[in-house]
């Protein structure tokens, strides 16, 4: 069975710079541990990364035949994001983005002008109710709230809400493969759903060298692989959609430099593809910027 992730802590508005949680140092050592990654690597701030091309970090050699290695990828662009929103699930389609963004009283469902960051609809969402993950299905929206076990399924043009479901765990990441959504719940375990029905399908145990890895956050399915956050690090690890393993993994300390974060919760979050032009997009909670990276 798959442990329960910790509560996250979520503030009302931006929160000022923060220590460090202790239950995230336990996480982020972890992870560092299994990958053999050095004290608290995941969670340094290195130079920031220009516009145009940029290396990030080097290539691994894979030492063994179960063991992640390290990708390594470059920054070839960047373009305007909204510094107040609480991201929590970004996709690509038609030229723009599609943003959940999550804080009780804040929660949107928004659609986001690409390369302006202009915020052109937006649906707010009730104040007792914390957005979290969000997928698009042929012409649908699906959104996932974090503790409410409420999801809702939106019309893509008009945002008009065609109806709701329900969920037995937390809501966190939600992605879709062109069968089935699989969500994410902060656990080691990723669930399929049904697209229409939403009733699960299927499990699926995710682990990284051997060791279940929890905290897993937004999703997205690129090209045969689920990517995910790891919530509160630095990491986007790659996912092989038969076996659960982490195959390889994205250090993306430095994309963001610490110093133009203000606190604990503007964390890396957020990943989005667009299969057309073969583009990857990254960024974060409360971060003010898009980045599209390229793998090297």
């Amino acid at each position: 069975m798959a442990t329960k992730a910790p509560t996250r802590s979520r503030a009302r508005s931006r929160p000022g710079r923060k220590r460090i949680p202790v239950m995230t140092v336990v996480i982020v050592a972890g992870i560092a541990a299994a990958l053999g990654l050095g004290g608290m690597a995941l969670m340094r701030s290195g130079p920031s990364p220009s516009s145009g091309s940029q290396t990030q970090g080097r290539s691994s050699p894979r030492p063994d035949s179960d063991a992640a290695a390290k990708s390594a990828y470059e920054v070839v662009n960047t373009s305007p994001h909204d510094p107040g929103a609480y991201l929590q699930g970004l996709l690509w389609h038609d030229g723009g983005f599609y943003e959940s963004t999550g804080l009780y009283g804040e929660s949107t469902l928004r659609r986001v002008e690409f390369p302006s960051g202009r915020v052109v609809k937006s649906l707010s969402l009730a104040p007792a109710l914390f957005g979290e993950g969000l997928a698009l299905v042929d012409n649908r929206l699906i959104q996932l709230t974090w503790k409410s076990q409420r999801g809702f399924v939106y019309d893509r043009e008009t945002f008009k809400l065609l109806r709701e479901f329900t969920y037995d765990t937390e809501g966190w990441g939600l992605t879709y493969d062109g069968a089935n959504l699989i969500m994410s719940d902060g656990s080691s375990t990723l669930t399929y759903l049904n697209p229409n029905t939403f009733a699960p399908v299927k499990k699926l145990p995710v682990t990284l060298n051997g060791r279940p890895l929890d905290q897993l956050n937004e999703l997205e399915y690129i090209e045969g692989e689920i990517w995910a956050n790891v919530w509160q690090t630095d990491l986007i690890v790659r996912i092989d959609t038969t076996s659960g393993h982490v195959n390889s993994f994205l250090d993306m300390a430095g994309l963001l430099p610490r110093e133009r974060r203000d606190g604990s919760e503007d964390v890396l979050n957020g990943i989005a593809y667009d299969p057309a032009k073969k583009r990857i997009f990254v960024s974060g909670k409360l971060w003010p910027q898009i980045f599209e990276i390229r793998l090297k």
